[in-house]
C-alpha cells in the first residue's frame, strides 16, 4: 500500500505558527466565488473567510475541511487496489491525473502535498511518468498553463510577454517540444510543468514567478498531425534563420521585461540544444539543462565512484570511461568530464580527452568517420591511439578492448547493455566498475538494476536516470540504486543564479554545483555504492548546491546582487552564511490572508 506521509489541518496551522517568513495578506481583485474557482487563492482544506459584497453586507464561506487532502488520499489508495498488475504506465497516468486535479483546485495544498511527500510523487510529477504525460497530452488537458508561443506569433511576441499577468516571473522553462531521447514531437507543456514543479518543491521558487513555455515551431510527426486531437501548429517543423528568429525574439521579450529570470532551455533537439547553449549563453542568464543539468549529475556520479573505490578525486584523470549515446545529454557529460580532467590534469587537454571513448548507433567514433557531427567531432579517437579498435566497433568489442572503470549509457536506447556487455565490465581494470544507465523513461534504461548486478558481478556501483529498487544479493546484502537525475542539481543551479544576480551561468558555476552534489555523501556511504542522497532531502542538498553556485559566481565577480542584498553583502558571506541565506529565500506554501483591493 503506498504510503502517505501524515499531514493534517493542524500540521498547517503549526507550521505557519513555525516558519519564519510569515507572508503579509495577498491584494486581491476577485471576490466570493470567483476566488472559490481559482486554484491560487482556493483555500478549500481549512475554514476561510471570503470577502463578498451584496448589497454592502459581508458574507462568510465556510468551506470543508481537508475535503481536498482527504479526497487525494481516497483517491490514491482506491487507484492501488484496483490497477493491481496493471501497466506501470497506466497506473502512474492515473496517479498523475489524481495530483492535476489536486492542482486545479488548490495550487498551496498541492505543493504543500509535493513537499512533505517528494519521494513518492517526483516520479509521477517529473521522471519518468512526465514522458508519458506529453505523448498523451491531447487526451489529458484539461486548462492551460503557462503560454503557448507559435511560429505565427512572430513580430507579436513583445507584447505577449507584457499581457501575462504576473508582474515578476524569476524562473523560466522553455521547451520547442522536442524530447532529446525519443527524436519525437512532444504534445504540450508536460515538459516545462514537471520541471517547474520541482522548483517549486525542492528550489522553493515562488509559484506565482514561474513561467512555463511551449514554443511551437511545428511538427514532422504525421502521426500527431493526422491527430484530431493534436493541440500544436499543424506545419512543418521550421528551421535554420527561421528558426532562430524565432527563439531570438522570444529571448529579447522576456528579458525586456524581466531582465533578472533564469531561462531553462529543454528538450530542444539536439543541433539546436547547442546551438541555442552557445548563441545565447553569454548575453542572458540560461542553461541548457538537457546538456548542463544531465552532465552535472553525470559527473557528480563519477567522482563519486572515486571515492567509493577508496581513491582520491585526484584520480579521476586515470579512469577510463565509456560513453554511450552521442546525443546533447552524452555530449554535455564529455564535455563537463574533461573539463574536470583538464583542471585536475593542470589544463592537459589531450590528457584528459584520451580516457574518453564516445560510442553513437553507428559504433565508435574516431576521426576517420566521414560526415560526423560537428558536436561530437572533438570527442572522435585518434585511430593511431587504438590498439585493436577501428572506426565504428560496436560496444561489446570497445568494452572488451578498453575495459573501463565507467560504463555510463545516455542512448534512449532500452536493453543496449546487454547480458554480454555486462559480463564483459568483469573484466575493467577497476575493482568496483561503475555501470551507468541514464537514459529516460525507464523502458529506455539501458539496462535494469537486477541485470546490471547480476551480469556483471555485486561489487560495481550502479546508477540510472529512472527510479528501480534496491537488489537483493542475498545473505542479507542489498545492491543499491542510484538514481542519477537531474533534479539534484537544477533546482540548485537555478536557485543559487537567482539569488547571486547572476549576469550570466558559467561552466565554473555548473562544476561548482556538480561538485557539491560530489562530496554530500559521507566516505562510509560512498563506500557502499550509495553516490547521491535520498530525494527526501531535496530541499537540503537544493540549499547547498544553491549555495555553492552563489559562491562560484561571487568568485568570478559575475553576481549583481538580488533584492536588498547587494554583490558586497554577498561576498562577505561565510560559507555557512550562503546556505542560509539561500534557505531564507525558500517559498513555503502557507495560506496567506486575503484582502480585496477596492
Amino acid at each position: 500500500m503506498w504510503n502517505l506521509v501524515k499531514f493534517t489541518a493542524a500540521s498547517f496551522r503549526r507550521s505557519r505558527r513555525l516558519s519564519t517568513a510569515i507572508p503579509g495578506p495577498s491584494i486581491v481583485h476577485k471576490r466570493g466565488a470567483d476566488i472559490l474557482h481559482d486554484p491560487w487563492f482556493n483555500k478549500c482544506s481549512r475554514r476561510v473567510s471570503i470577502l463578498r459584497s451584496i448589497k454592502d453586507k459581508i458574507i462568510s464561506l465556510n468551506v470543508s475541511c481537508m475535503f481536498s487532502f482527504n479526497l487525494l488520499v481516497e483517491s490514491y489508495r482506491s487507484l492501488e487496489r484496483n490497477t493491481h498488475g496493471q501497466p506501470y504506465g497506466t497506473v502512474s497516468l492515473a496517479k498523475w491525473r489524481i495530483l492535476n486535479r489536486l492542482h486545479d483546485r488548490n495550487e498551496t495544498l498541492y505543493y504543500r502535498v509535493l513537499i512533505d511527500n517528494i519521494k513518492n510523487f517526483a516520479p509521477i510529477i517529473y521522471t519518468p511518468t512526465v514522458g508519458l504525460v506529453c505523448q498523451n497530452y491531447s487526451g489529458l488537458f484539461r486548462r492551460p498553463r503557462g503560454m503557448y508561443f507559435s511560429a505565427k506569433d512572430k513580430g507579436e511576441m513583445m507584447s505577449m510577454i507584457y499581457n501575462w499577468p504576473g508582474q515578476q516571473v524569476d524562473m523560466i522553462v522553455l521547451t520547442d517540444g522536442v524530447h532529446q531521447i525519443a527524436g519525437e514531437n512532444l504534445q504540450g507543456i508536460g515538459i516545462p510543468t514537471g520541471k517547474l514543479d520541482m522548483y517549486v518543491a525542492a528550489a522553493g521558487i515562488n509559484p506565482q514567478r514561474i513561467l512555463r513555455v511551449m514554443l511551437d515551431i511545428g511538427s514532422n510527426n504525421e502521426k500527431l498531425l493526422n491527430d484530431p486531437l493534436y493541440l500544436g501548429l499543424r506545419q512543418p517543423r521550421l528551421e535554420g534563420e527561421e528558426y532562430l528568429s524565432i527563439v531570438d525574439e522570444f529571448m529579447e521579450a522576456v528579458h525586456t521585461r524581466w531582465p533578472k529570470a533564469i531561462v531553462q532551455f529543454e528538450d530542444f533537439q539536439m543541433k539546436w540544444a547547442f546551438e541555442t547553449l552557445q548563441r545565447y549563453r553569454k548575453r542572458f542568464c540560461m542553461f541548457n539543462d538537457d546538456i548542463q543539468g544531465t552532465a552535472g549529475a553525470a559527473l557528480a556520479g563519477l567522482l563519486g565512484t572515486v571515492r567509493a573505490q577508496g581513491r582520491p578525486l585526484s584520480d579521476f584523470v586515470n579512469q577510463k570511461i565509456v560513453v554511450v549515446g552521442a546525443g546533447s545529454a552524452g555530449l554535455g557529460v564529455l564535455n563537463m568530464a574533461i573539463q574536470a580532467v583538464s583542471r585536475m590534469a593542470g589544463n592537459n587537454d589531450s590528457t584528459a580527452r584520451s580516457q574518453f571513448f564516445l560510442i553513437d548507433k553507428d559504433g565508435l567514433i574516431t576521426k576517420e568517420r566521414t560526415n560526423i557531427d560537428p558536436a561530437a567531432a572533438p570527442f572522435a579517437k585518434d585511430p593511431r591511439e587504438l590498439e585493436g579498435l577501428s572506426e565504428g566497433a560496436n560496444l561489446l568489442e570497445v568494452v572488451k578492448r578498453v575495459r573501463p572503470h565507467v560504463l555510463l549509457g545516455l542512448s534512449g536506447v532500452g536493453g543496449i547493455f546487454n547480458e554480454e556487455v555486462l559480463k564483459a565490465m568483469r573484466e575493467s581494470d577497476s575493482s568496483k566498475p561503475a555501470i551507468f544507465a541514464m537514459s529516460n523513461p525507464t523502458m529506455n534504461a539501458e539496462c535494469t538494476a537486477a541485470d546490471a548486478f547480476k551480469y556483471a558481478g555485486e561489487n560495481i556501483v550502479f546508477a540510472s536516470g529512472s527510479p528501480f529498487e534496491n537488489v537483493a544479493l542475498g545473505n542479507g546484502k542489498f545492491g543499491h540504486v542510484n538514481q542519477a537525475n537531474n533534479m539534484y542539481l537544477f533546482p540548485g543551479i537555478g536557485l543559487g543564479s537567482l539569488l547571486s544576480g547572476a549576469r550570466y551561468i558559467t561552466d565554473g558555476m555548473l562544476q561548482a554545483a556538480a561538485e557539491c552534489l560530489a562530496s554530500y555523501m559521507t566516505d562510509e556511504e560512498v563506500q557502499s555504492g550509495i553516490l547521491y542522497p535520498s530525494i527526501d532531502s531535496i530541499r537540503e542538498i537544493t540549499a547547498e548546491v544553491g549555495a555553492a553556485v552563489l559562491r562560484s559566481a561571487v568568485s568570478e565577480n559575475l553576481a549583481e546582487g538580488h533584492g536588498d542584498v547587494g554583490p558586497r553583502e554577498l561576498g562577505l558571506m561565510a560559507k555557512e552564511e550562503t546556505i542560509e541565506y539561500i534557505k531564507r529565500n525558500m517559498w513555503f506554501p502557507i495560506y496567506s490572508p486575503l484582502v480585496h483591493e477596492k
